[in-house]
């Protein structure tokens, strides 16, 4: 092998070493941004619990933009009954029942589909609509004793 062979070799595996380890520093230094969440694979008890609390309403102090959903009801929260989630192949619903009838606090399609069509109260009825994959999934909701329930028409 003639000198100018050997040096290109060398040269060539010498950016090759640097540039690998700046690559690596990279990533070191982003962390979690790049490689996944900081605080690893989630169990399933984990994300019952974490679906068991219910996301912060539009006007409550700790609401913060990372975790708006898609839709929200506006104003500040009415609620004086339960809140219950509602849940569809096009999406999921989050409503409540306060002194003005129910109300719609967040909804979310589902992958695959859109919100057609919102109405988020507070009224004596509120619906959300979903379509996407040719199919469209509308949920009606109206309270009873407090509580948000799905309309008999549905």
């Amino acid at each position: 092998m003639d000198r100018r062979t050997l040096l290109a070799v060398t040269g060539w595996l010498a950016t090759t070493a640097a540039a690998t380890l700046v690559g690596l520093a990279a990533v070191d230094l982003v962390g979690a941004d790049i490689t996944g969440t900081a605080g690893g694979v989630r169990t399933e008890q984990d994300v019952a619990r974490a679906l068991a609390v219910p996301e912060p309403g539009p006007g409550d102090a700790d609401a913060s933009p990372a975790a708006t959903p898609t839709g929200a009801a506006s104003g500040p929260p009415t609620s004086t009954g339960a809140r219950r989630g509602f849940v569809t192949a096009g999406g999921s619903v989050l409503a409540e029942c306060g002194p003005d009838g129910v109300r719609v606090v967040t909804w979310s399609p589902a992958p695959g589909y859109r919100t057609k069509d919102a109405d988020p109260g507070p009224d004596d009825h509120v619906e959300v609509r979903f379509v996407g994959a040719g199919q469209e999934y509308e949920l009606r909701l109206r309270c009873r004793d407090a509580v948000p329930v799905r309309d008999a028409k549905d």
